[in-house]
């Protein structure tokens, strides 16, 4: 199962989503495409805060969330979570708390994280990270990060 992270979700959502990924998800069976609810709760954030709220809210009822699976922060994921922060914390490498809840239900659910925020999972011991992002996003400028 592929899980989709918050930016992987948004970039379907833009106006010209770039068509590669719109096909490399189609190229997905449907019951392996899934997100988090922690994932919905960021993306209807998202939406509230927008200029266009109603448009967003609505968008993501009629379009984006039935072509999803999503998956529950439930009690297994929870204890996960709590591991794992305490494992960061004593590591001194922490995660933040929407990050580590959505790593924890994957790895409670055995299924791969789709993301572009490779950096912020790379840290949690056991996560299947793929960075999903990385063909569209711009190079870096000459010498280093922007």
């Amino acid at each position: 199962m592929i899980v989709f992270d918050t930016d992987v979700v948004s970039f379907v959502m833009r106006a010209a989503p770039p068509a590669a990924l719109v096909r490399r998800i189609a190229a997905i069976p449907p019951a392996e495409q899934a997100t988090t609810s922690i994932t919905v709760g960021e993306l209807v954030f998202g939406a509230c805060r927008s200029t266009r709220p109603d448009h967003y809210l609505s968008a993501l009822r009629d379009f984006v969330f039935p072509c999803f699976r999503v998956l529950p922060f439930e009690t297994e994921a929870a204890t996960i979570c709590g591991r794992l922060r305490a494992d960061l914390e004593r590591r001194r490498c922490p995660v933040g708390e929407p990050d580590l809840r959505i790593a924890a239900i994957c790895l409670h659910n055995g299924a791969e994280l789709a993301t572009g925020n490779v950096r912020r999972f790379e840290r949690i011991e056991g996560l299947r990270v793929t960075d999903w992002l990385a063909d569209f996003r711009p190079p870096p400028p000459p010498g280093g990060r922007p």
